[in-house]
């Protein structure tokens, strides 16, 4: 007989875990989620969510993730708080070690999603909470009358300006290409905002100020002309990073760092399995977090099935 603490850990409590944890909790498995912080991931801090399926109004981010938990916890998943270092999976058992203790579990579900992603600019760590953020839920209403910056072209991007407008008197949308790749209605809705000024094939090359953020570098990439925009704050949206460096090189992964798996959400290492945003894949929402969640679940309990043979 085998034993472990549980059938299944799962590390993350985004979309992606939070459906792992209701599809194995619900399957009557042993099962914990580990989360770092508190569940939801990025959508925790997402102003509204309008194309997740069953919200024909849309709905907040954080209402969405308190709903997915209270299912959860309804079918009895247990969420732990903790900040996982290291796995070993050497052996049939493998061992997910916190900073505070160590956990046994027949499999593993990686679910650690990605953060956003730094401009590499001189400045940037110097003003992070000091008039640079990437949290637009978080920060916004600080910006009341003043004038923003926002560095981005995607869905994010151009739905957090959006957002930015509520508070701000002006917000200078950066992007480093004369055309947005955000998706269409989100476009529209930029294009026809009065608070919005987009400024194309510009780039942001560093950040100044006395004791906060006073004003950006920027440049053209196309003319080459370099100047100075006055800002009271700056808001980055450039894509994203994966989390999850506790896995370093045990598991194989793309030439960006997110974690490579086969259809069933299982990685090149026998019984880890990863779900979300951190794993290589060309579309990152919500609704294929969820996707791969349900998967994997799936995926780790025939594992287990096989491995108890």
């Amino acid at each position: 007989m085998i034993n472990a603490d549980y059938d299944l850990i799962i590390i993350g409590g985004g979309p992606a875990g939070l459906t792992a944890g209701i599809y194995a909790a619900r399957a009557r498995l042993n099962v914990v989620l580990i989360e770092k912080t508190a569940p939801g991931g990025q959508v925790l801090v997402t102003d509204m969510v309008e194309n997740y399926p069953g919200f024909p109004g849309g709905i907040s981010g954080m209402d969405l993730v308190a709903k997915m938990t209270e299912q959860a916890d309804q079918f009895g998943l247990k969420i732990k708080s903790g900040d996982v270092v290291a796995i070993d999976f050497a052996e049939t058992v493998k061992t997910v070690h916190l900073s505070d203790q160590s956990l046994t579990a027949l499999s593993v579900i990686v679910a650690t999603g990605a953060s956003p992603r730094k401009l590499e600019v001189p400045g940037e760590d110097r003003f992070f909470g000091k008039g640079l953020s990437t949290c637009a839920t978080c920060d916004a209403p600080f910006y009341k009358e003043k004038t923003v910056a926002a560095v981005g072209g995607g869905d994010t991007a151009v739905q957090e300006s959006l957002f930015l407008t509520r508070f701000a008197k002006k917000v200078y949308l950066i992007h480093r290409r004369d055309e947005l790749r955000a998706t269409a209605i989100l476009q529209e809705r930029a294009f026809v905002n009065d608070k919005i000024e987009i400024l194309w094939d510009t780039i942001v090359t560093g950040m100044d100020g006395l004791f906060g953020l006073e004003k950006l570098a920027i440049k053209n990439v196309k003319t080459g002309e370099a100047g100075e925009l006055a800002v009271d704050g700056c808001f980055v949206w450039v894509g994203i990073q994966p989390n999850g460096t506790f896995l370093a090189d045990s598991v194989e992964h793309d030439a960006y760092g997110f974690i490579l798996t086969d259809e069933n959400m299982e990685s090149s290492a026998a019984g880890i399995f990863a779900a979300g945003d951190g794993r290589s894949k060309t579309v990152r929402q919500i609704s294929t977090a969820v996707g791969d969640g349900a998967v994997a679940a799936l995926s780790s309990e025939h594992y287990m099935e096989s491995v108890r043979k």
